[in-house]
């Protein structure tokens, strides 16, 4: 459907890339429909961690040039890049905004467009396939893509940004996790596998511990200080003292048993 394939169960929504024909790279239909979807999940308590794939041999080869990455309205070839690197920038920023963890099911090539969606994800796993692709400078481009210059450092360190970037490198599943941007690499073909387990591990946890701490780690990228920081924190663990979770969570404590949180 326009580009994306939707799967529901248990509270985990998976969304799939689905241009397979063309490694899943991003064109205008595909990034309208997954902000229809992004947008409503802040909406959705029933869906509790988001997975992020793609079908067939990759996840995303980036945006799509071939054809259209705009609207279909009548501009110039200028107004209808600029509307599509905004629109995909625009996915990337809800990613990280919505209140469910994200969690990224990584395979063959990542590139271009792609690794600003997949490093926007708060968890990534990989198979051995796994390739990350920056090649911006080489084709002429910045690697200011879609929010990839601000994601890229606060995950691996302005140098080693600076070098991944600058150098246009290409980094294997087993570097990428060297480097912090893979949580996990799973046997080849058990991404979206070791994703799902990775995602019925979060459903157990506190639903309003999970959604606010995926709000205060992302504050605390812009927080302009400790103080400020400690201040969004407090109000948010205050809060958690009037909550059923905590409630569950105390007594499954005293009761040495796991927790039972409904998953609203």
């Amino acid at each position: 459907m326009d580009g994306i394939r939707l799967d529901r169960r248990d509270g985990v929504l998976t969304i799939a890339l689905s241009r397979p024909e063309r490694l899943n790279a991003v064109d205008g239909a595909l990034t309208e429909r997954m902000l229809d979807v992004l947008n409503e999940l802040p909406r959705d308590p029933s869906t509790r961690v988001v997975v992020l794939t793609g079908d067939g041999r990759g996840f995303c080869s980036g945006m799509d040039i071939q054809g259209d990455p705009g609207q279909e309205v009548e501009e110039g070839r200028a107004q209808r890049l600029y509307r599509g690197i905004a629109r995909g920038g625009e996915v990337t920023a809800r990613l990280r905004e919505i209140p469910q963890p994200v969690i990224a099911a990584l395979h063959g090539p990542v590139a271009g467009m792609g690794v600003s969606w997949a490093l926007a994800c708060d968890l990534r796993v990989a198979d051995p396939t796994t390739r990350f692709v920056v090649p911006f400078v080489n084709l002429g481009l910045s690697a200011g893509d879609c929010g990839l210059s601000w994601l890229l450092p606060r995950l691996v360190g302005p140098a080693k940004a600076a070098e991944i970037a600058y150098r246009a490198q290409r980094l294997d599943a087993a570097r990428a996790e060297a480097l912090g941007l893979v949580t996990e690499v799973c046997a080849e073909g058990g991404d979206l596998d070791a994703a799902q387990a990775l995602a019925d591990e979060l459903l157990a946890t506190s639903p309003y511990g999970l959604s606010r701490t995926k709000e205060l780690l992302n504050m605390s990228l812009d927080v302009p200080g400790l103080r400020r920081q400690i201040a969004a924190e407090t109000g948010v663990q205050a809060l958690a003292f009037f909550t059923e979770d905590l409630a569950e969570g105390m007594t499954a404590t005293m009761q040495k048993r796991p927790p039972r949180f409904k998953n609203r």
